[in-house]
C-alpha cells in the first residue's frame, strides 16, 4: 500500500497520555515520509473536515501535556448514519486520507469497528480510557494517572477526616467498572471500597465503619471510596441530569451525597463528601502512561504502514500486541473479582 497521508483522531473523554500516542505515531509515520493530519474534536472532525497538520516539529514537546492537542468530543457518526457516513467518506476523499488511527474508549472504538466491518474504511484503534474497562488489554493509558490523582487526594483527605473524626466519602469515576476505586482505595488505605460490580449493602458498610473505629482509639475517622456508577438500588443511578450523550450514556455523579446521608443517619458519625470528578482526567501523565502511550502510538503507526487494518493495539503482560477491533469492544472489562477480594480482605477489621 502506497501511503501518503494518515489521519488521527481522539474521541470521548480526554485523559493523560493522549499526546504521547499522537506524538509517537507522528514520529513513526513522518520518518517514512507519510503526512499526518489530526482530525479536530474526534469524529466531529471527520464530519466537518476540520484538521491540522501534525509534524515532528509541532509535536516534539507534547509528551508531558495532559489532554489532547487535537481536541475531542463525544460525537457519534452513527447517530444519523444515513447523513453522517457519506460525510465521513467525503472527508476521507477531500483530505486524501489513506487510513485512520482512532484513539478512544469503547464508544470511539465501537464506531471504528463498524467503519471497518461495514464500510471497509482502513482503520486502526488505540484503546484509551481512565476507567480501564476495555477488553483484550491489561491496561489503558490514562488509568494510572487517574489512580495516582485519586490516591493523593485520599492521602490528603485522611488528615482532615482524622482531625474532625469524620467519615469522608470520596467519589471517583467509573461508570460500569470500579477499577479506579479499587486501585486508589487499596493504595490509599480506604476503609470501604464500593464498585458497580458489587451490590451495596448499606447496613454492612455502616457495620464495617463502626468496627474500624472500635478496633483502635487512633482510628477515629473513616474513608469510603465509591465509583460514580454504584447503585444503592437496582437501576437507581445518581444522575447529574437527565441528558444523555450521543452514545446514550447518562451523566453520572453524586452517589457519594446519597451514601453520606445514609451513613450519618445509621452511624451518627459526621459525614462529608468529596467528588473528584474531572480532576482525575487532568494534568500531566505519569511515567507509566507516557511510556504506554508511546508504545501504543508506535505500534498503531506500524500497523498502518504494514496495511494491517481492523486491529486494536493492546498491552498483554508487558508486550504490545494487536487484537481485532471487535475483541476490544465486545464487552466491558470489569474488576477482577480476585483483586477486589484482596482489597476486602486487606481492609477487613480484626
Amino acid at each position: 500500500m502506497n501511503l501518503k497521508c494518515v489521519g488521527i483522531l481522539t474521541g470521548g473523554g480526554d485523559c493523560p497520555g493522549l499526546n504521547a500516542v499522537i506524538g509517537s505515531a507522528v514520529r513513526k509515520l513522518n520518518k517514512q515520509n507519510v503526512r499526518v493530519l489530526g482530525l479536530l474534536d474526534g469524529w466531529k472532525g471527520m464530519l466537518t473536515g476540520d484538521s491540522m497538520e501534525l509534524t515532528m516539529e509541532n509535536t516534539s514537546e507534547i509528551l508531558p501535556l495532559g489532554g489532547t492537542i487535537i481536541g475531542t468530543s463525544r460525537t457519534n457518526p452513527y447517530k444519523d448514519a444515513k447523513k453522517n457516513i457519506p460525510k465521513l467518506k467525503e472527508t476521507m476523499k477531500s483530505l486524501q486520507l489513506d487510513a485512520l488511527i482512532a484513539v478512544g474508549g469503547d464508544d470511539t472504538l465501537g464506531v471504528a469497528n463498524r467503519l471497518w466491518k461495514e464500510e471497509k474504511i482502513p482503520i486502526v484503534g488505540v484503546p484509551k480510557t481512565i476507567d480501564n474497562d476495555i477488553s483484550a488489554t491489561d491496561f489503558t493509558f490514562g488509568f494510572d494517572s487517574a489512580v495516582n490523582v485519586a490516591m493523593e487526594a485520599i492521602d490528603r483527605l485522611k488528615t482532615t477526616a482524622e482531625s474532625h473524626h469524620r467519615v469522608l466519602v470520596v467519589e471517583v469515576m467509573g461508570r460500569h467498572a470500579g477499577w479506579i476505586a479499587t486501585y486508589a482505595g487499596l493504595a490509599g488505605g480506604a476503609d470501604v471500597i464500593l464498585v458497580p460490580e458489587k451490590p451495596v449493602d448499606i447496613d454492612e458498610v455502616c457495620t464495617l465503619l463502626k468496627r474500624h473505629r472500635a478496633r483502635s482509639k487512633a482510628h477515629n475517622y473513616n474513608i469510603v471510596v465509591v465509583a460514580e456508577g454504584v447503585q444503592l438500588k437496582e437501576g437507581d443511578f445518581a444522575k447529574l441530569s437527565e441528558k444523555k450523550d450521543e452514545f446514550g450514556n447518562i451523566y453520572l455523579g453524586g452517589i457519594s451525597n446519597q451514601l453520606a446521608q445514609l451513613i450519618e443517619q445509621k452511624t451518627g458519625f459526621e459525614t462529608r463528601t468529596v467528588i473528584l470528578g474531572h480532576l482525575q482526567r487532568g494534568g500531566t501523565p505519569t511515567a507509566f502512561d507516557r511510556v504506554l502511550g508511546i508504545r501504543f502510538g508506535m505500534r498503531a503507526a506500524r500497523l498502518v504502514l504494514e496495511g494491517r487494518f481492523g486491529y486494536m493495539v493492546a498491552l498483554q503482560g508487558n508486550k504490545i500486541v494487536e487484537v481485532p477491533l471487535e475483541e476490544g469492544v465486545a464487552k466491558l472489562k470489569t474488576v477482577d473479582p480476585n483483586l477486589y477480594e484482596t482489597a476486602v480482605e486487606y481492609f477487613r477489621p480484626f
